[in-house]
């Protein structure tokens, strides 16, 4: 029996499956996703990136990139997205 992984995942874990990285999300509190890197080619996804590069340059204060949004605007900005 297998299971298929979201397309977006929520996770504590250190592991990070094959073809997807962590972003943190978050206004005040950071919550952190994992994301497929297909999502690296998607126009909205690189517009995310370039405010987190205006915002914080290339030195991310969580470890991880940081997207500079709330939560509830990048689930619907990533549900959006094809993978």
């Amino acid at each position: 029996m297998g299971f298929r992984l979201p397309r977006i995942a929520n996770t504590k874990t250190s592991d990070i499956p094959k073809g997807y990285f962590a972003v943190y999300v978050g206004e005040s509190q950071k919550k952190r996703f994992v994301v497929p890197i297909s999502y690296l080619n998607q126009p909205l996804f690189q517009d995310l990136l370039s405010q987190a590069e205006e915002e914080f340059g290339y030195h991310h204060p969580m470890g991880g990139i940081t997207i500079p949004c709330s939560e509830d605007t990048f689930i619907h900005l990533t549900s959006r997205l094809s993978v």
